[in-house]
């Protein structure tokens, strides 16, 4: 694997999670990397460009404060000014991250020195108009162009001492990029005069200066930001005072928007809409300005062209659009609109247009959709929907035509309401004739958009409501639609009437249904309706619990004990439990629920019907809701009554609810060291089979086979935190639940702890870790329990930090004789010195230390992997293996000077880890790093 191929996984991770990735490093660290990397000059350009990419995407993650950006857009200024000239593309991006830093970590508002010399260098970039520098050099002066306007957009007012040669640089472009310099100088334009017309008491002399400014950069000029909204009529305009020359301004004006035609359609939406916010700023330029542009913009097929005609439109009304203009305008709307060669989403805009289109003397001020006048039944006929239009369109036609034919003549209107209430009918047919997931969510909507604005019309209402009940007497699997529409219905229309008369046309039809099409599966889509029913206080539930009942009586239910159905059913009581005519079905209601706390074979279901019986038979009405009734959030139940039957129902609610402590009540405290769980050959026969073969080939062997060394177990003692509650001295059945950080290791399963005293031994608790990486990690600990009272408790641990040493483990096949060990140990250095492989690799580590304090702090961290210890030569031998398959051999030799620590591993992301390890056992030794 190449060094290019390792840094494109790092940075897909990254990219993929910074904070997952940077779990494992640290921000600084990482960015320190990247700027090395990109001043190596071996590493080619497409790498370096990765790398930039990083910088482009997230610069805050790695930039968090202002001087860490200054630092790195300098070091990013270095890469750009030693890199060639022809690695034209690294230096657009290079000069793109480099803004981006400066922008995104507000070194630019901060106004630095750094940012300052950045503009300059953009500056000086986009003088060499028409590429006297070469043709290469083009793509560098279009981004220097984009950086320029990012900067400008992000601090108003920056370039407005630059106009002069701004404008005197877009008239010597003569190349494709006269658009960026065009784009770069309206944008200051705009931004310069929105700073006039917020300042008082302008004269000409100040305005004329706008134009001609040719100094610095206008640091200073704008100290409070300005708000980068688009103007529009529902604002306020800032404008310059009237009486102002501005001969000059639209002389240039009339420059820009002559020379508009050349540029790309989103450029020159983008124009227009920054030249019609200057001429609603300046009295002193008439709109007309924009006439000659008019029948251009009429015939336009550009959707951008056609936005900023809207815009010019809402913004300027009758001073530029006449009515036959206005006339025109929406006629090519509404052929737009349904245009066969253009793509879908462009007709979806188009008749977005039209319902929102700004007209000259608007009737209405509301937000709200309201068609203009011009709309008629007769321009909008091509509109209406049919079958065969897709899903998007034809909602989008239906709800225009709809309000086409709300506001139409008696018999315009007629006519019109017919043919959309048979296309509501036609769409039903299809989904009566089993039709997809698709057309029945449409239809249903089309219903909506029907209903909410022809509610009124009662015939056609109780039309569709039988069309909805027989439609669904045959396919009860609609349930969750029409619960939906119902809600939505009266939602929207503050009119609980149409869903009143459905839902009680939908139990009507659940009624008659013959016993053989109360199926199980059936039965649970007709109880959410029943459910449903149960809320509206104007229909009668008798029919529904007789339903219940017989259903419950007279099948197998109860004996087959289903979750589910049961739950279903006790959802309908709940709500019939909170009906206020629950006086006309007490009776039926209790036996009902009797029934069930006796017959259905599901404690569960059992427990729930007799809580509710016992609220029903010993609660009035308004303690009954007071018991039910949730906090908006869905928390607990609101406070009880101080009745001995509510202090019994509270006691029943508190033991089927888990409670949350407030503080931590349990802890895990390390017990002991970790030891392997590596599935391996009896010692007896590895022995006798190294006798006749190399030991280091039978390892290798037993290596590669799966579970060879994968676990670690870490011991800790389960034990009550300081300062808890009595409460909690005594606690049983603890299951404790662990979740990781990080994907460094596999899942660890729940542990089971039987009880905890608080004066008895604590409970030992085995943890068992499969890593992935072994690397360090931290464990969030999180237990349920249960007190002597039967309350049921969850509490969150402190959370377990594992160490890098706790993952060491000592070799699982370790040879028997000193020589083997001498023998083993040096063949596995001599095979990761001489592998090929990327991950092998060798370090040096160095700290001084006196005679007797190494041999003790070896004795002290190293005794259980100590292979070989040779004292004539002051030399030791250290192999750990780290799960699931990785080692870490060290040579420690006492040197006149220091201590030196060789380190080889096969696994070179280990180093930083074991660096940081010997960092921490030797800093009382004075440690130094070689």
């Amino acid at each position: 694997m190449t060094i290019g191929d390792l840094w494109d996984q790092r940075i897909s991770a990254f990219l993929l999670s910074p904070t997952q990735f940077l779990a494992l490093s640290t921000s600084e660290s990482f960015l320190a990397e990247l700027l090395r990397e990109l001043r190596n000059d071996k590493a080619n350009d497409q790498l370096k460009i990765l790398l930039v990419s990083v910088l482009l995407e997230h610069p805050t993650i790695l930039c968090p404060s202002v001087s860490v950006g200054e630092e790195t857009a300098l070091e990013l200024m270095s890469v750009f000014t030693h890199t060639a000239q022809k690695s034209i593309n690294l230096k657009c991006n290079v000069m793109l991250a480099i803004t981006n830093v400066i922008i995104c970590t507000s070194c630019l508002a901060s106004r630095t020195k750094m940012a300052e010399d950045w503009l300059e260098l953009l500056f000086q970039t986009i003088r060499d108009t028409n590429d006297y520098g070469g043709l290469t050099q083009q793509p560098l002066r279009a981004t220097a162009c984009e950086c320029l306007r990012e900067m400008e957009t992000c601090n108003p007012g920056l370039l407005s001492q630059k106009l002069e040669v701004l404008h005197l640089l877009k008239q010597q472009e003569t190349t494709v990029l006269h658009q960026s310099y065009s784009m770069l100088y309206t944008l200051g334009l705009k931004n310069a005069i929105r700073i006039l017309a917020n300042q008082n008491n302008i004269t000409d002399l100040e305005f004329k200066s706008v134009l001609g400014g040719n100094e610095g950069f206008a640091w200073k000029n704008n100290p409070t930001p300005l708000t980068l909204l688009p103007i529009n009529m529902m604002v306020q305009v800032p404008c310059l005072p009237p009486g102002l020359d501005c001969k000059e301004l639209k002389s240039v004006m009339s420059t820009l928007l002559d020379e508009s035609y050349l540029l790309t359609p989103i450029s020159q939406s983008a124009l227009l809409r920054e030249l019609v916010e200057i001429v609603a700023m300046v009295p002193g330029l008439s709109p007309a300005l924009f006439k000659s542009q008019l029948l251009r913009l009429f015939g336009t097929a550009e959707v951008e062209l056609m936005h900023a005609t809207l815009f010019m439109k809402e913004t300027f009304t009758d001073s530029l659009f006449t009515a036959e203009d206005e006339n025109f305008l929406l006629k090519r709307l509404v052929g737009m609109a349904q245009h066969p060669l253009l793509r879908i989403p462009d007709k979806l805009f188009y008749m977005d247009c039209i319902l929102h289109f700004p007209e000259n003397r608007p009737i209405s001020s509301t937000a709200d959709e309201s068609l203009p006048v011009l709309v008629t039944p007769r321009l909008a006929a091509s509109l209406l929907p049919t079958v065969f239009n897709d899903s998007a369109t034809m909602l989008c036609r239906l709800n225009l035509s709809c309000l086409v034919h709300l506001e139409a003549d008696e018999g315009e209107a007629d006519k019109g309401i017919n043919y959309l209430f048979d296309h509501i009918m036609a769409l039903l047919k299809i989904v009566d004739n089993d039709g997809s997931r698709e057309v029945v969510v449409t239809s249903f909507r089309a219903l909506f958009i029907f209903l909410v604005h022809f509610n009124g019309i009662e015939e056609l209402a109780g039309k569709i409501i039988n069309k909805l009940c027989d439609l669904y007497y045959r396919h009860c699997r609609l349930a969750p639609n029409l619960i939906g529409l119902a809600d939505q219905i009266q939602e929207h229309l503050n009119d609980p009437a149409w869903s009143v008369k459905l839902l009680s046309g939908l139990q009507k039809r659940i009624m008659e249904m013959p016993p053989l099409q109360l199926t199980i599966h059936n039965l649970s889509w007709h109880l959410k309706v029943l459910k449903r029913v149960a809320k509206e206080a104007q229909i009668t539930q008798k029919n529904t619990i007789y339903l219940l009942l017989n259903v419950l009586i007279n099948s197998n239910l109860c004996e087959r004990g289903n979750w589910q159905v049961g739950n279903a059913v006790l959802a309908v009581c709940r709500n019939l439990l909170e009906h206020p005519s629950i006086d006309r079905v007490f009776i039926e209601l209790a036996d009902l629920l009797q029934y069930m706390s006796v017959h259905y074979d599901e404690m569960d279901i059992k427990d729930h019907a007799r809580f509710y019986y016992t609220l029903l038979t010993n609660l009035s009405w308004e303690k009954l809701i007071g018991v039910l009734a949730k906090v908006p959030d869905g928390g607990r139940a609101k406070e009880r009554s101080h009745s001995a039957i509510m202090a019994e129902s509270e006691g029943l609610a508190n033991i089927l609810t888990v409670h949350k402590t407030e503080r931590h009540v349990l802890q895990l405290i390390k017990a002991q060291e970790i030891t392997s769980a590596s599935t391996l050959e009896s010692s007896e026969s590895l022995d006798a089979d190294k006798e006749e073969r190399n030991w280091l080939e039978v390892y290798q062997e037993q290596f590669q086979k799966p579970g060879f060394g994968s676990e670690v177990t870490l011991r800790y003692n389960l034990t009550h935190a300081e300062e808890t509650d009595p409460l909690f001295s005594e606690v049983f059945n603890i299951c404790l639940h662990f979740e990781l950080k990080d994907s460094n290791y596999a899942k660890i399963s729940d542990i089971h702890v039987p009880c905890v005293f608080r004066d008895r031994k604590p409970p030992e608790v085995s943890v068992i870790l499969q890593p992935v990486q072994p690397y360090p990690t931290t464990l969030c600990v999180s237990a349920v329990f249960a007190t002597q009272d039967g309350r049921s408790w969850h509490t969150r641990l402190p959370d377990v930090s594992v160490s890098f040493p706790e993952i060491f483990l000592p070799l699982a096949m370790s040879p028997n004789t000193c020589e083997r060990k001498v023998n083993v140990f040096d063949r596995m250095w001599q095979s990761i010195a001489s592998a090929n492989s990327e991950k092998c690799d060798i370090s040096l580590f160095c700290f001084k230390a006196g005679d007797e304090s190494l041999g003790d702090l070896i004795k002290t961290h190293f005794e259980n992997y100590l292979l070989v210890e040779e004292q004539n030569e002051r030399s030791w031998k250290v192999l750990f293996f780290l799960p699931p398959r990785f080692h870490v051999l060290l040579k420690i030799r006492q040197a006149e000077d220091a201590v030196h620590v060789s380190i080889a591993t096969d696994n070179w992301e280990l180093l930083p880890f074991v660096n940081s390890y010997l960092q921490s056992i030797t800093n009382p030794c004075c440690r130094t790093d070689c």
